[in-house]
């Protein structure tokens, strides 16, 4: 069987609306991936030779080197939703060693995690796949839980063990936004004149953006915001959750609520309910695809390959960068989870599927 053959049927009944669909917004306004993404879009900023040089490391590595697209492990899953909840399933991924095994093995760009995991093996393997050490985590022990994003280190840190890259994670929407706002936009300036690469990971978190039982914590809208923001502070990736619906500003302010701007044609002129045209008004909001969109894998499931696969046509024929997908791997075991990795990467290689 065909790798094209193959995505058609782990898409199944979705293959036709979701491989021939025609975006509602032209991809003409977009900056897409390709091979001189780094030179084309990043050569003319403000970033210093050093930071393109660990830009052209992380779209250089793994199976999509070169490609303009980006496939990431990560895994920070013993921080943000604890150890024994995430390895429970793999004990071997408590040794954070096999993080970076399986991220070596899966062929991917980069390897995403904690300052621990990534520092007790950094002399064996910073030189073998790029390091995005995650600066901030929701440490998930104060009762009763509370959802903020707190520095489990430094960026002098991350440079010290080799890092490519640092990310961080800001919960807008959240009573701490605010100051995570300014802390991580203080830590990617400082992670640029050092010479990394920036990605961040633009989260929503709001108990009242769930409504009449509808959660817009994923709504296209909302978290296309959301990545202008993260853009705005200068992130050269951004990290989003796919989105599953749209109307949150409209829900938002529906009675005597008033929340935010908005303007109704962000939904009858730049979006439908297709999901191609939900992951591309947020790839819209990434400055028309300077700053890359790679979207979340999910957690794991019954049908975790045919839910990457698909996850990876709706972002790359949205017009974005990639997929980071991590409990969809790690949670398996380890052939399964590369071969995970690779039926992902092989949708960004197969140019049956197109850019919408």
């Amino acid at each position: 069987m065909s790798t094209f053959s193959s995505i058609q049927s782990l898409l199944g009944t979705d293959a036709d609306t979701l491989l021939t669909h025609q975006a509602k917004v032209t991809k003409d306004l977009l900056h897409l991936p390709r091979p001189t993404f780094v030179n084309d879009i990043f050569g003319p900023t403000d970033r210093n030779p050093q930071v393109l040089r660990s830009l052209a490391a992380l779209y250089g590595t793994g199976r999509l080197a070169n490609s303009g697209y980006m496939s990431i492990l990560p895994v920070d899953q013993g921080i943000e939703h604890s150890a024994g909840a995430s390895f429970a399933k793999n004990p071997a991924y408590f040794d954070g060693e096999n993080i970076v095994k399986l991220a070596i093995a899966g062929g991917c760009n980069a390897v995403a995690s904690t300052f621990g995991v990534l520092s007790s093996v950094s002399r064996k393997y910073a030189h073998q796949i790029p390091f995005l050490v995650k600066l901030n985590h929701n440490e998930l022990m104060t009762y009763p839980n509370k959802f903020d994003q707190i520095m489990f280190g430094s960026v002098r840190e991350a440079w010290n063990l080799g890092a490519t890259a640092v990310g961080a994670t800001i919960y807008f929407g959240s009573d701490q936004s605010a100051r995570q706002i300014v802390e991580v936009a203080r830590a990617f300036d400082e992670a640029h004149e050092l010479g990394m690469a920036t990605v961040l990971w633009c989260y929503l978190r709001n108990n009242s953006f769930k409504i009449d039982g509808k959660d817009y914590h994923t709504s296209a809208d909302l978290t296309g915001q959301a990545n202008h923001l993260g853009v705005t502070i200068k992130a050269d990736i951004i990290k989003q959750k796919l989105p599953e619906l749209n109307g949150g500003f409209l829900a938002l302010n529906s009675g005597d609520s008033s929340y935010g701007k908005l303007d109704k044609r962000m939904y009858s002129d730049l979006a439908s309910d297709h999901p191609i045209d939900l992951c591309r008004y947020q790839l819209l909001n990434c400055y028309c695809g300077r700053a890359g969109l790679i979207n979340s894998g999910g957690a794991s499931g019954a049908n975790d390959l045919a839910d990457a696969v698909r996850t990876a046509v709706i972002n790359k024929r949205a017009g974005g960068t990639g997929l980071i997908s991590g409990r969809k791997a790690f949670q398996k075991p380890f052939a399964d989870g590369v071969k995970l990795l690779n039926a992902i990467q092989d949708v960004y290689l197969c140019p049956q599927v197109t850019v919408a």
